[in-house]
């Protein structure tokens, strides 16, 4: 469903997801979850190397 505001076009977000899409949101959001943590790690690694 698209809808017009000020001559752009635009989807409206869905509220409800398949059981599927949850899935595949939460397990990316994980992913992103576990990159964030070994950027920390490697950052303490590096702070600690310094001093």
């Amino acid at each position: 469903m698209s809808y017009v505001c000020c001559g752009e076009g635009f989807e409206a977000p869905r509220r409800y997801l398949t059981k599927e899409e949850k899935i595949e949101m939460l397990e990316e959001y994980k992913d992103s979850l576990e990159n964030e943590v070994k950027g920390i790690e490697e950052r303490i690694k590096e702070l600690k190397r310094v001093n």
